[in-house]
């Protein structure tokens, strides 16, 4: 079977971006194993934030995830936050790249996240007992990287200036959306309150 993007293909912003537009279950398909021991962690994370910008394109929070496997850095999982897309309000980046994993050992796994998790994602991950987790923004929100230390998470903090900007900018443009998806619709209707 031939590969689509090779072990020979550079790692550019377009050959990332395809793989944000793929399936995942396709990838092993399309892309050849020798490609995904490239990628950096910088990569990876860029992949994370370009999946937030598609989920800001939707109209929806700018928040990505991925998962790999440590020792192949195949990518078995990955999403990007849907609150509003879904109506959904606990799928975040983070739980939404791990219901694309799927049941699986998380132990031998890191995930990648575009922002600082959240009490419930930083729950789930350690929970799923992931053995590292890389946090793409703590400059707009931070919080539970000492907790996760505490549970026995590897914390590495890898900012990605794009994907600050991003977030900075549709914090800027949608206030109570993002307050809804840290904290929900009765934070908003209390700050509502508090406002007026």
């Amino acid at each position: 079977m031939k590969h689509f993007i090779t072990k020979e293909t550079p790692v550019t912003e377009e050959a990332l971006n395809v793989i944000v537009h793929l399936a995942t279950k396709s990838l092993p398909a399309i892309i050849e194993d020798e490609f995904f021991l490239k990628l950096s962690d910088r990569n990876i994370m860029r992949i994370a934030v370009l999946l937030a910008q598609k989920s800001y394109e939707e109209g929806g929070c700018p928040i990505g995830g991925v998962i790999i496997d440590n020792s192949t850095r195949r990518i078995v999982g990955k999403g990007h936050n849907t609150l509003v897309q879904d109506n959904d309000p606990y799928n975040h980046g983070e739980t939404s790249a791990i219901r694309d994993a799927g049941r699986q050992d998380f132990s031998d796994t890191t995930i990648f996240t575009t922002l600082s998790p959240c009490d419930i994602c930083a729950t789930l991950i350690y929970m799923r007992q992931f053995d590292r987790v890389v946090v793409g923004d703590v400059t707009n929100a931070s919080g539970n990287e000492q907790m996760l230390r505490e549970k026995g998470v590897k914390v590495d903090i890898l900012e990605d200036p794009m994907g600050i900007a991003l977030y900075a900018k549709y914090r800027a443009e949608k206030p109570e959306l993002d307050m809804e998806d840290w904290k929900g619709l009765a934070a908003v209707r209390k700050a509502r309150k508090d406002w007026a």
